[in-house]
């Protein structure tokens, strides 16, 4: 014991001899997280009602019943968006349908006895991969999963009094019941994401296509007012509109979170600035957010695009893409509007085409001076038509080595594309780049095709190979750096699994991933290369906060509680990191001239004591053994 904390010592004395090195701080990387989605391995909620797949419908009393009638958008619902009654006659069908709903995917679920929950009268049915299903009580249920391959869980209504609806259906995780309303997150997920400052919500909102119905597609000149936004007490979140912003800001504020928020294409005025108002009002001002209109608004699979070049081009005459820019400028307006007297808060973003230069300026240059405040392209790497020639040509007899050259091979060219949005766009501008989305982009092509190497494509995300490449790309991006402040990259993504066909996007597969047994390359280099804390300043740096604010922190080394003594008479946010990088506690002071913090459930190690006085006060950060 003596001999670990001398050594601890001797290694927290260099530590305050020696600046952070420049290379350490000049990577910021956050993290976009994953859309909802029933299959989906990255689950944010306890509550797993979140992430139900949209209502599809089945025929009561058929024998020849197909899994889904398709007569969904024939019945009708509540607001809420649970139906008004179950079963439900229409004219479309002979038989009664009754609406269903199903996880087609449980790998990610943790192994134990899961919680149903509901308000109103009538019946269910349930069916998958549990066991042990019981009625427990009027309104609860009960069953046992162990997560499997292809394993799902299927639950239909099959009753549902109109005067007396079914609806609030909660199916809760293992030991979530007493506390899944004040504590909503899964904790294995923000074990994992707290090792991150920045997380985007494009996904989280649904911003690609938002508010199309599938029915509807995106030709629908309308635009929606906030009063339309995702509400709460909606069924599922993995539709159309995606997570409300209340649950974004709740994640943000209770976990010390900045955030990047994507507004939808077709939002209206009102809409953008309730939203705007919104933010402001809600977010902790410790909070910093990066606002961006929608989400690559040149990308054709998208309706947004579609929807833009229809209504903003071809309706008013206007060439593409500068039929564009006015419903940039309008939604990035209405920020600046909301947050005036303190644009500190915020950083509004424009994004960019990565490899088409003149579109990005022929955006960016068309918006009014002043009003952005930095250009976002993506910074991913991937295959040159070259590479993809050759794998074509290994097809099947290639493996995660050919991936991993062909990668390292075309990686140059991936960086031309990022290099020249920052000489030719960002710089002449005199503003900084920061990347919305970045990491591998090694998919088929076409996209959305099975290719012949599929299989070494997998392969090739847990491959050492892989982490070669990450530290490689990042060692690139290092010397797009300029100035005091590290380059944002906003890895894409979390959390998800492999997919030769349609990408393998995720730095993790599951969010319990044993990366013991099962590697995770990408996650590892992200951690390795992400600037540590005390990097992370925001309007004053660390040494002006420490000239105006006196923090004293004893004793040091600590074995439980830990005392602050400080000049600061306002509050202030105090967290913890582990020298990798992690949050491992996060408390609120209403005021720091005295206060206290226990230790004593951290293991023994150097830790670094993080106090955030809000922006214009600044970080002050603090080395403390803990023994």
């Amino acid at each position: 014991m003596r001999k670990t904390i001398v050594v601890l010592l001797l290694l927290f004395a260099c530590s305050l001899s020696h600046a952070q090195s420049d290379a350490d701080c000049q990577l910021d990387i956050g993290v976009n997280l994953g859309g909802l989605a029933d299959f989906g391995t990255e689950l944010p909620f306890v509550n797993l009602m979140r992430n139900a797949r949209e209502w599809y419908t089945k025929d009561v009393g058929n024998p020849q019943a197909a899994f889904n009638s398709e007569q969904a958008t024939n019945l009708s619902y509540r607001p809420d968006g649970y139906p008004t009654h179950v079963p439900q006659n229409i004219p479309e069908s002979v038989y009664p349908q009754e609406v269903v709903t199903i996880w087609g995917d449980t790998r990610g679920w943790p192994a134990g006895e899961y919680v149903v929950l509901w308000e109103g009268t009538g019946s269910f049915r349930l069916f998958g991969s549990f066991s042990n299903l019981t009625t427990t009580g009027p309104h609860r249920m009960t069953f046992d999963l162990v997560p499997q391959e292809q394993g799902i869980v299927e639950l239909a209504i099959e009753t549902s009094d109109i005067n007396d609806p079914i609806r609030n259906i909660r199916l809760l995780m293992p030991g979530a019941e007493a506390t899944y309303e004040e504590q909503p997150f899964n904790p294995v997920f923000i074990d994992k994401l707290q090792s991150f400052q920045t997380v985007r919500f494009m996904d989280w909102g649904q911003t690609n296509n938002w508010g199309e119905k599938r029915s509807e597609g995106w030709n629908n000149p309308n635009e929606f007012d906030w009063a339309e936004r995702s509400q709460m007490d909606h069924y599922t979140w993995a539709y159309e509109k995606g997570i409300p912003y209340e649950m974004m800001v709740k994640l943000l504020n209770d976990y010390d979170l900045d955030g990047w928020i994507c507004v939808p294409h077709r939002a209206s005025p009102e809409y953008s600035q309730s939203l705007a108002e919104f933010m402001r009002d809600s977010l902790e001002p410790e909070r910093h957010l990066y606002v961006e209109y929608s989400n690559e608004l040149w990308n054709w699979i998208f309706g947004q695009a579609q929807w833009l070049n229809y209504y903003g081009c071809e309706q008013t005459g206007t060439s593409w893409p500068e039929g564009l820019v006015p419903y940039i400028q309008r939604c990035l307006d209405a920020f600046t509007t909301a947050f005036a007297g303190q644009t500190n808060r915020i950083t509004r973003v424009v994004g960019t085409q990565l490899s088409w230069v003149d579109v990005s300026q022929r955006i960016a240059n068309n918006l009014r001076e002043g009003s952005f405040d930095a250009i976002t392209p993506t910074c991913y790497f991937g295959f040159t038509d070259a590479a993809e020639t050759t794998l074509d040509q290994l097809g099947e007899s290639a493996t995660a080595a050919d991936i991993i050259e062909q990668a390292t091979i075309s990686m140059s060219t991936s960086f031309g594309y990022v290099s020249e949005q920052k000489t030719e766009v960002a710089d002449p501008l005199g503003l900084p780049l920061v990347f919305y989305e970045g990491g591998q982009h090694l998919t088929p092509n076409p996209f959305g095709v099975y290719p012949s190497y599929g299989e070494a494509l997998v392969d090739a995300q847990r491959s050492p190979g892989m982490y070669d490449l990450y530290t490689a790309w990042f060692d690139s991006l290092r010397t797009l750096q300029t100035g005091t402040e590290p380059l944002r990259i906003m890895h894409f993504s979390f959390v998800s699994s492999r997919n030769a066909q349609y990408g393998s996007w995720g730095m993790l597969e599951t969010m319990d991933q044993d990366t013991s047994n099962v590697p995770a390359p990408k996650y590892q280099a992200i951690l390795e290369n992400m600037a540590p804390p005390e990097c992370r300043t925001t309007v004053s740096t660390a040494a002006e906060a420490a000239a105006s604010h006196s923090v004293d922190v004893f004793p040091n080394p600590v074995l439980g509680l830990i005392q602050l003594r400080s000049s600061i008479a306002s509050g202030a946010r105090v967290s913890v990191w582990t020298a990798a990088g992690k949050r491992v506690q996060s408390v609120k002071f209403a005021q720091l001239s005295s206060a206290e913090l226990d230790l004593s459930n951290l293991p023994q190690g150097m830790y670094l004591l993080r106090i955030d006085v809000g922006r214009s006060g600044g970080t002050i950060t603090k080395r403390i053994i803990k023994q």
